[in-house]
């Protein structure tokens, strides 16, 4: 069968269908890994997207339930140069077709990929419309003109209801903005005892849970979005330690006085150089994103840039210079992509034990207490 993948620039490519039959449409981006196609689909930052792989060979491993990020795909897409139809790998499962004909995703193959990834580094994210329909160009164009960019995919990726996962040491509360699986597992490697909580989680329900720290979890689209997410980390800074992750990154640093924008075309792959400003150390990262937090609006907050990244210079890691706050722009817990950042967990944790012997005798409630005091007092109120 045959599909079709209009950009709005005109640009068609014509090519062979697997996955799902119909039609979708979303913004046309590429992922630069040369594994980890699994992780790529069931990544819930990808939600609303249509997937370009610049490796030119896809689904020759299969697909194995044990490397899925998220309990299901929410992108919109999938873009190869080829698609392998026998995998060969001891742990496959099933195949990357059947995955996609099961969660509706439409794919396309015998395209060239490289070709459509220049015009993208060219011209910025596209959008485009991904169809096995027979209807013509000019009916094409009209949907995709008519297309508006969505705005709530982390409502449509977020957990709806808190869940736990047990452990025996500190308590940590995950804001579900759309995280991946790997978060989850690298705080139970460290023992800790997680709490998941909806993207819309309140300043004060994470305060009735108690936790030690919070994380702020990847997710899809822009981080002007979620304003809600905003207010609730501006009011628990300081209370406790947190720690941001892609989306989460974006979300702290716009609770914090800075601000974010769009990218031409974003970091996704599994390649990604970062340097540490207080090392001088570069780390190989994982990323998926498609805004930045803008380096200049760090001026006159009390943020300060920790890591950027080697190719062009963006902000990738930042910090609070007065409350235990810091988030990154890539994934520390990879998958996929290397395991250079995991260490950030750790530092995470040890953040955790120094902010709790900061104030060894007061109880929990006084703790927060006082720091909302300083934070008032900080801020002149």
């Amino acid at each position: 069968m045959q599909a079709r993948l209009l950009l709005e620039d005109g640009t068609l490519f014509t090519g062979k269908a697997f996955g799902s039959e119909g039609e979708s449409t979303g913004e046309v981006v590429f992922n630069t890994g040369i594994t980890g196609y699994q992780e790529v689909l069931s990544d819930p930052s990808y939600c609303g997207q249509i997937v370009t792989m610049t490796y030119p060979l896809i689904g020759n491993y299969g697909i194995t339930r044990d490397d899925f990020e998220f309990i299901r795909p929410f992108i919109h897409g999938f873009v190869v140069r080829q698609h392998e139809e026998a995998p060969s790998n001891w742990r496959a499962q099933y195949t990357l077709d059947s995955l996609m004909k099961e969660y509706g995703i439409i794919g396309i193959s015998e395209v060239d990929t490289r070709m459509l990834t220049r015009l993208i580094r060219r011209h910025g994210t596209l959008k485009g419309i991904l169809t096995t329909s027979g209807k013509s160009v000019e009916e094409l164009k009209e949907q995709l003109d008519a297309m508006v960019v969505m705005n709530d995919q982390v409502d449509r990726v977020s957990t709806k209801r808190r869940y736990h996962l047990p452990g025996p040491g500190e308590s940590v509360v995950v804001v579900d903005f759309g995280s991946k699986d790997g978060i989850a597992r690298d705080l139970s490697k460290r023992g800790f005892d997680v709490i998941v909580v909806p993207h819309d989680t309140t300043a004060e329900q994470i305060r009735r849970i108690h936790p030690d720290g919070i994380i702020l979890s990847n997710g899809p689209g822009n981080p002007k979005d979620v304003p809600h997410a905003i207010e609730m980390i501006r009011s628990l800074l300081g209370e406790y330690p947190i720690f941001g992750i892609c989306l989460g990154h974006q979300l702290f640093a716009l609770a914090s006085g800075a601000d974010t924008a769009k990218m031409k075309f974003g970091h996704r792959g599994g390649n990604h150089p970062v340097k540490d400003l207080a090392t001088n150390r570069c780390y190989i990262t994982s990323q998926n994103h498609g805004y930045t937090v803008v380096a200049d609006s760090l001026k006159g907050t009390e943020l300060e840039v920790t890591h950027i990244n080697n190719n062009d210079g963006t902000v990738e890691g930042i910090k609070h210079t007065k409350y235990p706050a810091f988030s990154v722009q890539y994934h520390p817990e990879a998958a996929p992509g290397p395991f250079d950042s995991s260490y950030l967990f750790d530092d995470f944790q040890s953040m955790i034990h120094q902010f709790k012997q900061s104030l060894p005798n007061i109880p929990q409630q006084s703790k927060m207490l006082a720091a909302a005091k300083s934070r008032a007092e900080a801020k002149g109120e």
